[in-house]
């Protein structure tokens, strides 16, 4: 039996029953962490919370700089996008809040530590991973893994029975996760994907139907594929999401509403906000268009592809993981530049894109050929199509 466990506490509806249950079932001291990655929430609250419902005690751990350098700058720079739209917003934060657990366990001692995951989502494999690769002799607790209750109706009536203050109700039941990349919406209506998301749902992003009628601009720009600038300003990490998630949320962009395949093997569907994030997300890879070479470009597709798997599956602090990042640290080296952006009305388009390592050649691309000679085109041509040609000789008989 465990005797002191540091609990990844929020103060939502999961966390916020889970302190007293803690004690009533293992009879240990809680401990409550809570990691701050730009849930723009009121953190001291949420201390004062856990403390006022049994937690002997409770940590803000800040992790914003580290979560944009350490896990979404990554991300971006390897263009990881899990399947076709999800951005990773609570993908790539869960690795860095069970590091930040670990770390607040070895200091005060505890033997366990626990999180409020549900028992058929993602986010337990997260945690759960993350713990065994950096302290696999911490025993793990996923109470939704263990207790009766079976839904959050219970869970309301629990937190009720034992006068815990919480915001859900069974009218808004949503289960929700913010941090400065993204807002994620999960449950009630959306479980039906027949139903279209409720425009009340939405909590940061403003309807693209009431976004202003005159377009704004931003340039974005990049060094070596990491975001440096807005608007030609430098600004750090975490100042630089936040002003593009103030430039975009009130022109409607960075809604998504998807189904998603879960690790698990479950279909689920989720409504995504992520302002800054989908404008970030679309000037990189319109910058690598000028200044990626082909072959790269290609073979980098199939990378990004599989390097999203690994952060959605919670392989974070894996071997693999790191070493496609030494690739994408040597693929983006000439990632440099800027590029403009107009948004309107939920629509992101590209106004220019430039860099002093641009591969982009007007005397090669230009209609008028310049140094492109066409006459090379057709030996070319030929030696192209030799795998084609070959299979009609056979059968035509002939030694062509």
């Amino acid at each position: 039996m465990p005797k002191k466990a540091v609990l990844a506490y929020s103060g939502g509806l999961d966390t916020s029953i889970i302190i007293p249950w803690l004690k009533e079932k293992y009879a240990c001291e809680v401990v409550a962490m809570i990691g701050d990655v730009g849930q723009q929430e009121d953190l001291d609250a949420a201390r004062r919370k856990a403390l006022a419902t049994g937690a002997s005690e409770a940590y803000i751990e800040d992790l914003r700089e580290e979560f944009i350098t350490g896990y979404i700058w990554p991300t971006l720079r390897a263009g990881a996008v899990y399947e076709h739209k999800y951005l990773l917003g609570t993908s790539f934060a869960r690795p860095i809040i069970a590091k930040a657990q670990v770390k607040v366990a070895r200091q005060t001692g505890a033997d366990a530590v626990a999180h409020g995951c549900t028992g058929k989502g993602n986010d337990q494999v997260r945690f759960d991973v993350t713990v065994k690769a950096l302290a696999p002799d911490l025993k793990i607790i996923a109470p939704w893994r263990e207790w009766s209750i079976s839904s959050r109706e219970e869970a309301i009536a629990y937190a009720h029975a034992h006068n815990i203050p919480i915001e859900q109700t069974e009218a808004n039941i949503y289960s929700r996760d913010r941090n400065i990349w993204h807002l994620s919406h999960e449950g009630g209506g959306l479980e039906d994907p027949n139903n279209a998301p409720d425009e009340a749902m939405w909590q940061w992003i403003v309807s693209p139907d009431r976004a202003p009628s005159v377009p704004a601009e931003v340039e974005i720009g990049f060094e070596a594929g990491t975001p440096v600038t807005v608007n030609g300003k430098a600004l750090g990490p975490v100042e630089l999401i936040n002003k593009l998630n103030d430039i975009a949320a009130p022109h409607g962009v960075g809604r998504i509403d998807l189904v998603e395949n879960r690790l698990v093997g479950i279909k689920s569907r989720g409504a995504y906000e992520t302002p800054g994030g989908t404008l970030l997300v679309t000037a990189h890879r319109e910058l690598e268009t000028i200044c990626l070479d082909r072959e790269t470009s290609h073979y980098q597709q199939m990378l990004s592809l599989r390097y999203a798997e690994l952060v959605y599956y919670g392989l974070w602090f894996t071997p693999l993981r790191a070493s496609l990042d030494a690739f994408f640290t040597q693929a983006q080296k000439r990632v440099t530049g800027a590029v403009g952006l107009k948004l309107f009305k939920g629509n992101v388009t590209i106004t220019k894109r430039s860099s002093p390592y641009s591969l982009y050649r007007t005397d090669l691309a230009s209609f008028t050929m310049g140094r492109y000679n066409p006459r090379d085109a057709e030996g070319f041509i030929n030696l192209f199509a030799l795998p084609v040609l070959v299979p009609e000789m056979r059968e035509g008989g002939g030694t062509k």
